[in-house]
């Protein structure tokens, strides 16, 4: 069965996107805290915990060397914050570049000889701030603008493997409840897409036949 490493794995979209495709691969549940993910590998049959911290490089190319061959690498672990560009102090600008970029890059390099091996894909979980810039979200749009490029890049320079970027807009996940208290509203889920629909489109680009590339995919809450 060929495998797939989901970061961020243990709540919110990850783990949808783990119960999305566990049925076609044995999974590897990414994330920090070992005690987060067992709930999940218990309710998967086929899953085990990959714990690592990403911004920790070493630990991180230490638990890549378990991984020989790869077919999917889903980029999924990531951090927003909100302020405006007068008040975000440079600490949160690195603090979001460190997880939702380098992060990403330097686990792609470290896996680059698996997924090779394997022809694999590789999903990038951009966000619909990777492709515009709205008041208050400068750092993290910069920071989602810059894995949107490198996902570019990577497509150019690897063509034996599968590139794609999702570009959701806002999910009800425990993220946005913060980043909703942030904004001072009060948080209604019906605004925001379902962990479990992004996860569907996660699934189906994974599933894309092979004689097809899909390379980005754009979702908005339908609002009606």
């Amino acid at each position: 069965m060929p495998s797939a490493l989901i970061t961020g794995a243990s709540r919110g979209l990850g783990a949808a996107i783990a119960q999305e495709i566990e049925s076609t691969h044995h999974i590897l549940l990414g994330g920090r805290d070992a005690a987060a993910l067992h709930p999940l590998v218990d309710h998967l049959p086929d899953a085990e915990p990959w714990v690592a911290d990403l911004t920790d490089f070493d630990a991180v190319t230490a638990a890549a060397e378990s991984i020989d061959e790869l077919s999917v690498l889903v980029h999924n672990a990531g951090r927003a914050t909100i302020g405006r560009v007068d008040s975000t102090p440079l600490s949160e600008w690195k603090t979001m570049f460190d997880l939702n970029l380098f992060a990403a890059v330097h686990l792609t390099q470290q896996l680059l000889p698996a997924l090779r091996k394997a022809g694999g894909h590789v999903v990038f979980i951009n966000s619909g701030a990777g492709l515009r810039v709205n008041e208050q979200w400068s750092a993290y749009a910069a920071s989602k603008f810059a894995l949107k490029a490198f996902a570019d890049g990577l497509r150019v320079e690897e063509p034996g493997l599968r590139v794609t970027s999702i570009f959701p807009g806002r999910i009800d996940t425990d993220m946005q409840r913060s980043i909703v208290a942030c904004e001072g509203q009060e948080y209604d889920p019906d605004r925001f897409l379902k962990p479990a629909t992004v996860a569907r489109a996660v699934g189906h680009a994974i599933r894309t036949p092979e004689d097809a590339h899909p390379t980005d995919v754009i979702l908005r809450p339908f609002n009606k």
